[in-house]
């Protein structure tokens, strides 16, 4: 379970200077946002350019964790210092207004700053590994045994604690203008549905496996 949460501080970073009544300070919808997502884009500075790539993630508590091979540029300019900076958005609607102006999406997303950590303890990047491995299906994670060794030195585990973020929410219809009003151009939003598909096992198993009850019961449900 989280500790009573402390509420998110804006910084220079984090403030919304755009619509900012759609800002959200509560961290219990930070970590919703979260829980809710499956990838992440974490961008650096890598050889004095910025480099954004999509990367799975698991959150305990207040910590973000992050893996990857030794070879990821990302990953390694984190471990040696850079500052790292991480989004993640479910889009729910697309807002269609009767302008192109005001044509938008309804959205929840989160924005992390900070520098991250790079976890030498084995048991905390175990515990890293197997919570981004729930993340992707829950309960996935005390199913898989641990990595080796020598996987575990292939792999950089990065922690990124939660303590520099901002959420940003927009729900409801187009914000037209009063005169968009008189066009006779429908208006309005588009709910998204995304729903999992029934599992396709590996036909790579070597004996026959029943497809686990975590898997097999997210056939047919929404994402989140």
């Amino acid at each position: 379970m989280d500790e009573v949460a402390r509420p998110l501080s804006a910084t220079s970073r984090t403030r919304l200077r755009r619509f900012p009544e759609r800002g959200r300070t509560d961290r219990a919808d930070l970590k919703a946002i979260l829980d809710d997502g499956l990838m992440c884009f974490v961008g650096a500075v890598v050889e004095g350019g910025p480099r954004v790539i999509p990367m799975v993630y698991g959150r305990i508590d207040d910590t973000l964790y992050l893996h990857g091979s030794v070879a990821n540029q990302v990953l390694t300019a984190a471990r040696d210092g850079a500052e790292l900076c991480v989004s993640v958005t479910d889009v729910d609607e697309l807002v269609l207004a009767n302008s192109l102006f005001h044509h938008s999406v309804n959205f929840r997303s989160v924005m992390i700053y900070g520098r991250g950590r790079l976890v030498t303890d084995q048991r905390e990047q175990v515990a890293g590994l197997r919570a981004a491995a729930d993340q992707l299906v829950p309960g996935r994670g005390a199913t898989l045994d641990a990595p080796t060794r020598k996987q575990l030195a292939a792999t950089l585990v990065i922690a990124l604690p939660l303590d520099e973020a901002s959420v940003k929410v927009r729900q409801g219809p187009p914000n037209g203008e009063v005169g968009d009003y008189d066009r006779p151009i429908w208006a309005g939003v588009l709910p998204l549905t995304q729903a999992w598909g029934e599992p396709l096992s590996d036909p790579k198993l070597r004996t026959a496996t029943a497809i686990p009850d975590h898997v097999a019961r997210l056939a047919g449900q929404p994402l989140r």
